[in-house]
């Protein structure tokens, strides 16, 4: 497949964290990419050459498409040749995957589907949602029926490299049927320079959901030595360090829980649809999740114990509140969780709270490093930020490190 030029080759309809970089890719290959957002902050920030994500490069090269006519945006799609849906999955109360805005994105671009068109899903999906997408679209058009192609295939890029990845990593692509899959496939040759793996679409929806899943439970492997240590007076980061030293061990390193819009999310997906099957995957979430807890329940220990031995309540401060070093993205978060959660115990008025990724949050007030260096009685390190690395406590300061700054 050659994408035409010099006309709207690709709707992309999702703005997000990952539609908005895949957007600005294929706009920067030449292409005609109409990007479509339901919230109209997004596409005013967009059309006042503003980005709402902090991402390397991405910046540049959203200006740059803007300025060549290459990338055009709005709140409604139109008419391509191809759509791409990179729309959120979000959770219901019970866990349950949420697909209402696939389908809501979907029913958009009904109107406009063609023959020959090619309609594709990114968003992270339960098993199944490609096909139930292509019946409901054939529902709704049936003279389509097997006049179009259909398609799936997950991203699997890490924030705070996404441009990169977008280009050099490896996709699974799976159609509904063979015609589909190698449609998709000429369409991702036209930016990704890695494999493009052929499969069918239940096998690509699953394997999104088998990688975070498998990732979740290392850390969680990860995450329960940390507890074990910690009440066995052992050294945790000293222990792995060893334990890696066989030549077929690789231990990953704990932290205060698992966030993100992946691995944090993605086990659900499988274990909602396979609640009996789904006995290692429902155990790594439960022990992720317990992390986070765990770790707001040792830092209001350290304050009761620093309270009785000198008669007042310390200064805190909690370091990071994004998901993982060196991003902005709360999605999620452990360490967002536990800084609500010490403030919901101790007060807001002994708490200083340090992201240095953003500039506010909605809830608490952020401190700066130099705020609070000196000042705090106890440094809780949350995230591994860069920024963090360079701290030093100073002998009358207590230093409380869950993700490894210090080790």
């Amino acid at each position: 497949m050659k994408l035409t030029k010099n006309k709207c080759d690709v709707v992309v309809i999702g703005l997000g964290y990952i539609g908005l970089p895949t957007a600005a890719l294929i706009s920067s290959r030449g292409y005609q990419v109409y990007g479509v957002d339901v919230n109209s902050a997004v596409i005013k920030s967009l059309q006042k050459g503003e980005i709402h994500i902090v991402e390397p490069d991405l910046n540049e090269i959203v200006q740059e498409s803007i300025q060549k006519g290459l990338f055009q945006f709005g709140t409604k799609p139109i008419v391509s040749d191809t759509y791409l849906i990179v729309v959120p999955t979000p959770f219901k109360e019970n866990n349950e995957p949420d697909i209402s805005y696939i389908l809501k994105a979907t029913e958009g671009i009904i109107p406009f589907l063609k023959e020959g068109d090619l309609y594709i899903i990114e968003s992270t999906s339960p098993i199944g949602t490609t096909e139930k997408m292509r019946d409901y679209i054939f529902s709704k058009r049936p003279e389509l029926k097997n006049k179009i192609h259909i398609a799936y295939c997950p991203e699997r890029v890490l924030p705070g490299n996404v441009m990169h990845e977008l280009v050099h990593n490896d996709r699974v692509i799976g159609g509904v049927d063979e015609a589909s899959t190698q449609k998709a496939i000429e369409f991702y040759e036209c930016f990704v320079s890695s494999n493009l793996h052929a499969t069918n679409s239940r096998t690509a929806e699953m394997c999104k959901l088998v990688e975070n899943s498998s990732r979740d439970a290392q850390i969680a492997f990860a995450n329960e030595l940390s507890i074990i240590c910690d009440k066995a007076n052992i050294d945790v980061w000293e222990l792995i360090k060893l334990a890696n030293k066989h030549p077929r061990v690789n231990i990953l390193n704990p932290g205060s829980g698992v966030g993100g819009h992946c691995i944090a999310v993605d086990p659900y997906f499988i274990s909602t649809q396979y609640p009996m099957e789904s006995k290692i995957i429902n155990a790594s979430r439960e022990v992720n999740n317990y992390k986070a807890f765990w770790c707001a329940e040792k830092i209001q220990n350290a304050v009761l114990k620093f309270e009785i031995n000198n008669g007042r309540k310390p200064l805190v401060a909690l370091l990071g509140l994004a998901f993982k070093p060196n991003i902005d993205d709360l999605r999620e978060s452990p360490a967002h969780y536990i800084v609500k959660k010490v403030i919901q115990n101790i007060g807001n008025e002994y708490i200083y709270v340090v992201e240095p990724n953003i500039d506010k949050h909605p809830e608490f007030s952020l401190s700066s490093i130099e705020e609070v260096e000196n000042k705090v009685d106890i440094l809780v390190y949350l995230v591994a930020h860069d920024e963090f690395k360079v701290l030093k406590s100073s002998k009358n300061q207590e230093s409380m490190d869950f993700c490894g700054v210090t080790k």
